[in-house]
């Protein structure tokens, strides 16, 4: 996560006002729920990410919070003010859609100072804001050029100095890089920290893409089928997801179910059929014996050897495959009952000695404290 080091993490002061709030927030559509019973706080000068699949609810939240959709039941707040009923035009928002939706017979120069004409400011007001905000998006030697002449990431930056002319207490961005390559997504995504931490505005961004939340984002709230099912900093949804769910859609995981056999004082013995094996863990865990738990463990905490005499827990298996994707490589592992495990493994060196290991015999260990274990 990048963020501003002087960034304060209100979330974590109980004592801390929410400036944007929802309230036990359900929407029907046609009587089927797009949202569920979203409960949810977001702090001043945060940039909060809404990150799901499709049909999660992600937009239609953050059409409610623009004022484009009403509640079906529940509550809308910013700055301790109600705006349930207020109309979106009337709302301390603006929005930034994926098409941009910049007009094309305008310059880049009109493009930005459309709000700000129709809301009749001075002409001088008018063009040292649209000058300070094309300096902000260093666009300032593009002002009289029309979208067309743009590329796809300056069109996109247009769009965001024209979301930020009037000045909204809240920005809201959906899917708002989704229509850029790699190279330039990621180089955008820096940039729109960057103008976020300069401008101290409260940013909530809509995205499918779980790298571009994790870059971008204060926090995360994860959504599924109209529910919030994890709210968090990126790190600690990473490392600890609170369901199999969020542990599959955050980043490749490796889910290994299993049965409680003994527990001494929290101290589980977990069975994983499996893998035909028990995992040793290094800290107590909430669980009943016969109960069925899952094992969620991250590809590159598993390490892999050819001598496992020292490992806590430690696998045999075959290599089936390898993916060399440059920074890191992918291994795909057959166990002797046929389940796979995936291990990723970072490229330090330029020789691997599992780089020609297909059809090798090898274990795969790792340590106790490597895996989280999830109950639903």
């Amino acid at each position: 996560m990048s963020s501003s080091p002087l960034l304060v993490k209100n979330w974590l002061d109980p004592e801390a006002k929410p400036f944007i709030e929802f309230r036990d927030v359900t929407k029907l559509f046609d009587g089927i729920p797009a949202v569920r019973d979203v409960n949810l706080s977001i702090y001043q000068n945060e940039l909060f990410c809404l990150l799901g699949g499709s049909g999660s609810g992600k937009t239609t939240l953050l059409r409610m919070l623009a004022g484009f959709d009403s509640p079906t039941e529940g509550s809308v707040w910013i700055d301790g003010v109600d705006i349930t009923q207020v109309p979106a035009y009337e709302r301390p928002v603006n929005m930034m859609f994926q098409s941009y939706a910049l007009f094309p017979h305008m310059t880049v120069f009109d493009n930005v100072a459309y709000g700000l004409k129709r809301d009749g400011l001075p002409k001088a007001q008018i063009a040292e804001r649209v000058a300070e905000l094309l300096e902000l998006v260093r666009l300032s030697a593009y002002a009289k050029r029309k979208p067309d002449q743009l590329s796809g990431g300056q069109r996109q930056r247009v769009a965001l100095a024209r979301a930020l002319a009037k000045r909204p207490k809240v920005l809201l961005l959906d899917e708002p890089l989704g229509a850029l390559d790699k190279n330039l997504r990621e180089d955008t995504q820096l940039e729109l920290i960057k103008i976020q931490e300069s401008l101290g505005m409260t940013f909530i961004v809509v995205t499918h893409d779980q790298e571009e939340a994790m870059t971008l984002a204060t926090r995360i709230g994860v959504m599924d089928e109209g529910y919030l099912v994890q709210t968090d900093e990126p790190h600690t949804i990473y490392e600890y997801p609170n369901s199999t769910y969020v542990a599959d859609f955050i980043g490749d995981i490796n889910l290994f179910e299993c049965v409680v056999t003994e527990n001494d004082a929290g101290n589980l013995v977990l069975s994983a059929p499996q893998l035909e094996t028990t995992i040793e863990l290094d800290d107590p865990v909430v669980g009943a014996v016969n109960q069925t738990l899952w094992y969620a463990i991250r590809p590159e905490k598993m390490r892999l050897t050819r001598d496992p005499s020292t490992a806590v827990n430690a696998l045999k298996g075959v290599v089936h495959e390898i993916a060399y994707l440059g920074d890191f490589s992918v291994y795909w592992i057959d166990l002797a009952n046929g389940f796979r495990v995936r291990i990723s493994r970072p490229n330090i060196s330029r020789m691997d000695d599992f780089a020609e290991a297909w059809g090798e015999e090898v274990w795969i260990t790792w340590d106790g404290s490597a895996g989280v274990v999830l109950s639903q």
